[in-house]
């Protein structure tokens, strides 16, 4: 389950926005928030596109929190 008060602290902190991110990954920002709230599942390359947008090197904190 992603944790989404990391994902949206990094996004602040990196300087980009929430449409920053759905616009990088060409994605509707519903779907975007659809699966920060766990609706729906981030796929592999939208974890990895994150991932090089944020200059995130380890994305288990972010995508894989228990």
């Amino acid at each position: 389950m992603i944790n989404i008060e990391l994902f949206k602290n990094t996004i602040s902190e990196k300087g980009k926005s929430i449409k920053d991110v759905y616009v990088f990954l060409n994605i509707d920002s519903s779907t975007l928030y659809r699966k920060m709230i766990g609706e729906s599942d981030f796929y592999r390359e939208e974890i990895k596109k994150i991932c090089e947008l944020l200059e995130i090197e380890d994305p288990k904190p972010i995508f894989f929190d228990s």
